[in-house]
């Protein structure tokens, strides 16, 4: 993985003409950091990979995605891919192939440690939403009410509710959510 990450900085950085030079001044990172990083022959934390996306304007993503066998029900570990990071302490992974054709959308979540006393903003959308924890211990607000989920937990709620997640322990959490309606799926009725 390291060397495909690596791959895709530096043809990217090539395709617009950018040196190591610049990279290293525009990200904050060493060149000799950014040259190993390129050759595979180190790994990249997800804030410092971000850096990178956003001087070579593109998202996160774009370093995570490989061709998928979209044929299949099946879909294989190494088949995952992030599908989304946000405020780098949240990566989300699609469990599914062909998502814009299903109804549920799975998904596996990894909760980073938040060690901020911002206060938790509660949000709420169409659908419905289930959440199993797999591991760590992760702190769950659903309508004003603090809860604590641990592994093995579980909840579904109605996605109305105002609702957030937040990760208070030293450790990562990671569960599986699944939601409805599936914001990706393709609307077919046209």
């Amino acid at each position: 993985m390291n060397k495909d990450i690596g791959k895709k900085i530096k043809t990217l950085r090539q395709s617009k003409s950018m040196t190591l030079k610049v990279l290293s001044e525009k990200s904050g990172l060493s060149i000799g950091f950014l040259s190993q990083l390129e050759r595979g022959l180190t790994s990249v934390a997800i804030d410092c990979l971000n850096n990178i996306a956003s001087v070579l304007d593109v998202e996160l993503t774009y370093f995570f995605s490989r061709q998928k066998n979209n044929d299949s029900v099946i879909m294989k570990s190494y088949e995952q891919e992030v599908s989304q990071v946000v405020n780098s302490k949240v990566v989300y992974y699609h469990l599914s192939q062909n998502i814009e054709d299903k109804v549920m959308l799975p998904k596996l979540v990894n909760v980073l440690p938040y060690e901020g006393d911002e206060e938790v903003t509660e949000y709420s959308h169409e659908g419905e939403e289930f959440i199993y924890v797999l591991e760590g211990i992760l702190t769950l607000y659903v309508n004003n009410r603090k809860y604590v989920l641990h592994p093995e937990d579980c909840v579904h709620f109605n996605s109305s509710l105002n609702h957030n997640w937040v990760n208070h322990t030293n450790k990562n959490v990671k569960m599986l959510v699944v939601n409805t309606p599936n914001f990706f799926k393709k609307d077919n009725s046209k």
